[in-house]
């Protein structure tokens, strides 16, 4: 692992660990550049109450886990309104879909168990499970992190479910200024890569690139000579649905992982 990464420039796009994978990057031989693309990460108490209590009075016949953190949260909001017990009554009552192994182990936690759950980790993996079921009419409650799942959203219109959306967190963007230097810094190849360990990081980058009608250039930098390191599949997704092909990414969704996986990939293409 040592040296791995000498001489090159790693652009860090997350604002949580930045200092542990700094010194991942520089312990590989590394330089890395704290380029935090999304700002904070924050619990939205009204949008949870109003959630919680439209489930509760509206029972679904389908619930859609994307986050075992959201999860968390949304019980964390129910005992405070003191409606836990109801939350889990209607909850167990439905039929769960979720995502990753986190979700299914906050699941497990309180006595439940999914009917699908993914077979890769991603957003694609838990369509192909919902995929035999008839979803046609059917009431359902998406639990998303705070970052929208398009492609979820798209397929559930597209089969016709009657879906509502939660979203317990909600990201904002970073501080002015930031985006601008990180996007003139991959188009002129001032950095060798960017770490990216979130989709909204991406989010922010590329649609901050469409506004000053630099998104072509973006893309194309990524493709040629910087590389775009993703710390798991949510945040491929992104990268893929902008088009980007060449991405790194560790099989296990781990931040010092990523790092590894990166190492493996310079040295073979040294």
């Amino acid at each position: 692992m040592a040296e791995q990464l000498k001489g090159l420039i790693i652009a860090l796009a997350g604002p949580r660990k930045s200092e542990e994978m700094a010194k991942l990057v520089q312990n590989m031989g590394g330089t890395a550049v704290y380029r935090p693309a999304q700002g904070t990460v924050f619990l939205d108490d009204e949008a949870l109450r109003e959630g919680l209590t439209s489930w509760i009075n509206n029972p679904p016949q389908w619930t859609i886990l994307t986050t075992g953190m959201g999860l968390d949260a949304l019980f964390e909001m129910a005992d405070r309104m003191e409606i836990a017990e109801h939350f889990l009554e209607v909850l167990s009552g439905s039929l769960i879909a979720a995502r990753g192994y986190k979700t299914v182990n906050a699941l497990k936690r309180r006595g439940l168990a999914p009917e699908v759950r993914d077979d890769d980790g991603s957003t694609i993996g838990l369509i192909r499970g919902l995929q035999p079921f008839d979803m046609q009419g059917k009431e359902v409650v998406l639990q998303l992190h705070g970052d929208p799942a398009p492609r979820m959203v798209s397929w559930l219109s597209e089969v016709g479910a009657n879906t509502r959306q939660i979203l317990p967190y909600r990201h904002t963007p970073p501080e002015p200024g930031e985006l601008e230097r990180l996007l003139a810094e991959v188009i002129e190849g001032r950095v060798d890569a960017v770490a990216f360990t979130s989709a909204p990081q991406f989010r922010f980058l590329v649609e901050f690139a469409r506004e000053q009608g630099k998104l072509a250039e973006l893309l194309n930098a990524f493709e040629e000579k910087v590389l775009a390191v993703s710390v798991g599949r949510i945040t491929s997704e992104a990268l893929k649905e902008e088009g980007i092909q060449r991405i790194v990414m560790p099989e296990h969704e781990r931040m010092g992982s990523m790092f590894v996986e990166l190492g493996r990939y310079v040295a073979a293409n040294r």
